[in-house]
């Protein structure tokens, strides 16, 4: 392949890879679709693996159940028949991408990154993580309060055509428990049946909604025993941490809102954000048994931490709410939750909030 096609296939991708990402330079632009051709250029076929006697065998285990999870979506959730998810790459590093989120010292507003087709987003990603730390450095430099966290998966909408700009399964969530491989599954997939241009919280939370409802399906009626036990104690501790945040994050928010002076505010933040730590130290050593695999995220929990998390989560009482209207079926929730994302973004959050 010449300089010249690779540089038309880069050209090409990169605006499905900022749908993740968010393009504003183009030494940005250019790291975003050539990261991104790299990742497609390194899958190969289900088929294939599964095939080569050298595949590890529990890989040749868990790609066999991606396959299964994949005709599911489509057979019981609607979700759509394509070349998603048929292929397999090993990145040979742990993340997709590193998105690097920002916000002010006393606001949970995150810094968006604007640019055509897919307006603007509340994160930016990249392929290396030190560009991301880089550029996270750079944020702080502004007085930002800044997160970077490891991606294992993105979507690119599927408007691509051909299985060579599918996407794939990749080595940075293959291994993930059974459920919870469903699950983040479903969710991708879900972010090629509809998609708001410039509404991040619309998009994720609407997709949290489908991996909710598709992994509990997947559980309940293709989950072995063993998998659905070990899925209940992952699934309530995240639930508790979604919980422990919810309620800081409103807590901060009224905060910040009110006429309290901006040293008043810092205090009182300091106070709130130790509580919330106080909080989760109890749930760990409680009813979670020891289990630590949070420590880290409140070790370095901040206004960005804390506001990305809002996108996943807001508005998902309000589409299952939508759901349940359109008589739990599928195929009537999206054609609904398209005809949402058609509309202003105003319009649109009004309307969503007026379901059920």
């Amino acid at each position: 392949m010449t300089g010249v096609a690779s540089l038309g296939i880069a050209a090409v991708v990169a605006a499905m890879v900022c749908l993740t990402s968010g393009c504003s330079t183009l030494g940005y632009l250019v790291h975003s679709a050539s990261g991104h051709v790299d990742l497609l250029r390194a899958a190969r076929p289900v088929t294939e693996w599964t095939a080569d006697p050298a595949t590890p065998a529990p890989l040749r285990e868990r790609l066999l159940l991606s396959q299964k999870m994949r005709d599911f979506a489509v057979a019981e959730l609607a979700l759509p028949e394509n070349d998603s998810y048929r292929r397999y790459a090993d990145l040979h590093r742990g993340a997709a991408v590193w998105n690097v989120v920002a916000a002010p010292e006393l606001s949970l507003t995150l810094r968006t990154w604007c640019f055509p087709v897919v307006g603007c987003v509340g994160y930016r990603g990249y392929f290396d993580r030190a560009d991301a730390d880089a550029f996270a450095e750079r944020l702080r430099a502004e007085g930002m309060e800044v997160h970077v966290y490891a991606v294992p998966a993105y979507s690119t909408l599927g408007h691509l055509p051909g299985s060579f700009f599918s996407d794939p399964l990749l080595n940075t969530f293959i291994a993930f428990p059974e459920i919870e491989l469903a699950r983040l599954m479903f969710h991708e997939l879900s972010h090629q049946v509809a998609f708001a241009s410039g509404d991040t919280m619309f998009n994720e939370s609407f997709a949290t909604a489908v991996e909710r409802y598709g992994s509990q399906r997947w559980s309940d009626e293709r989950a072995s025993a063993a998998a659905r036990a070990d899925y209940l104690v992952f699934d309530a501790r995240r639930r508790d941490f979604q919980a422990l945040t919810r309620r800081t994050r409103d807590k901060l928010a009224a905060l910040y809102a009110s006429s309290t002076s901006d040293a008043d505010k810092r205090v009182a933040r300091s106070a709130l954000m130790a509580d919330m730590r106080a909080q989760y130290a109890a749930l760990r050593d409680g009813p979670w048994q020891g289990y630590a695999g949070y420590d880290a995220w409140f070790a370095g929990a901040n206004n960005a931490s804390l506001g990305v998390l809002a996108a996943y989560t807001e508005l998902v009482p309000q589409f299952e709410r939508l759901f349940e209207r359109e008589g739990r079926d599928p195929a009537r929730f999206y054609a609904a939750v398209r005809r949402l994302a058609d509309l202003p973004k105003d319009e649109r959050r009004a309307k969503l909030a007026g379901e059920g």
